[in-house]
């Protein structure tokens, strides 16, 4: 995206006042090591923490974001985003992805070995088409398994989301959290 990582020490002002806000917020979430800052040019009113650890993280935020809300409601942002990293939620998501597919994988390998089975008894079982057939079935049974995948998947962030918004609402104030979602909910409702 093209993330331009602030220097706590700049000059501007605005970009300063960012920078202190997220590590302000870090502290009270009891990170010890303060997150890097990093804004990027976009119309997109966004903001999204990433990295491995509590201790190595960044918090980015759009320009879109910054010409869009107040000050109020970037408080709340940033709070949401500080509360991610303080529960780590990146490194879980990524981990949760990673057992889902993988499960999902070696399912659908054993049900499309044991449906080839019962389709063909033993011939044919090392022909090009037989490889090619088993390829097809073990596409579309993965197909059909991600769906409750997803499910699990998109059961737990929106339980991650609330938890950000619960720990964004400790970390700034309430009110700054409820500004920023009544601002972020007038921009996509436009």
């Amino acid at each position: 995206l093209g993330v331009k990582v602030i220097d706590p020490n700049t000059h501007d002002m605005e970009l300063r006042d960012l920078v202190n806000t997220v590590h302000q917020q870090a502290r009270q979430a009891g990170i010890d090591k303060m997150p890097e800052v990093g804004i990027y040019d976009s119309p997109d009113v966004n903001a999204f923490a990433t990295g491995p650890t509590r201790n190595r993280s960044l918090v980015a935020v759009s320009t879109g974001l910054l010409r869009t809300m107040d000050k109020e409601g970037d408080r709340g942002v940033l709070a949401h985003e500080v509360s991610h990293i303080a529960n780590g939620d990146m490194v879980t998501m990524t981990l949760l992805q990673g057992v889902v597919n993988a499960f999902v994988m070696f399912f659908a390998r054993i049900i499309a070995f044991a449906i080839q089975n019962a389709l063909r008894g033993d011939r044919d079982r090392n022909s090009m088409g037989s490889h090619f057939m088993n390829g097809i079935i073990i596409f579309v049974i993965e197909m059909i398994l991600m769906l409750p995948g997803m499910m699990l998947i998109g059961w737990f962030s929106r339980r991650r989301e609330f938890r950000a918004d619960a720990g964004g609402a400790t970390l700034a104030t309430r009110g700054s959290m409820v500004t920023a979602l009544q601002q972020l909910q007038s921009i996509t409702s436009r």
